[in-house]
């Protein structure tokens, strides 16, 4: 059973950072691309910053491109979505999910529906 835990959410100030955590158990994930999505109030969920596990190749959304940084940690089985810069617009609960069959020479997908497992989210709240 994959079962996906996120945490590092918080309250921060418009130009600050946080450090999210996704700790994946349950399964090997070294085929595995790992994805960060987040969804505001009244908004449908958006894609964040995906990784491939295998080799570390990342994909961020231009919306974040140069502010936040996804990661991850062999040994620990953690994926991180580092987020610096933040502003208000970027307030939302944030998932981590991970697509168990990635295709293509890509480094993970944008699209919701190639995800399999969902973790529970993380609230992201900037304030201004």
């Amino acid at each position: 059973q994959v079962q996906l835990a996120e945490s590092g959410g918080g309250l921060v100030q418009a130009g600050g950072s946080l450090r999210l955590s996704c700790a994946a158990s349950g399964r090997t994930f070294t085929t595995y691309a790992m994805g960060w999505f987040r969804q505001a109030p009244g908004e449908e969920r958006e894609f964040v910053a995906a990784i491939k596990w295998s080799n570390g190749c990342t994909y961020h959304a231009d919306s974040v491109k140069g502010r936040f940084t996804i990661s991850r940690d062999n040994a620990k089985n953690t994926v991180y979505l580092q987020m610096n810069s933040l502003k208000p617009e970027d307030t939302a609960v944030y998932y981590c999910a991970a697509d168990r069959n990635p295709t293509g020479l890509g480094c993970g997908s944008s699209r919701l529906a190639r995800y399999d497992y969902w973790g529970q989210g993380t609230q992201v709240t900037v304030s201004s």
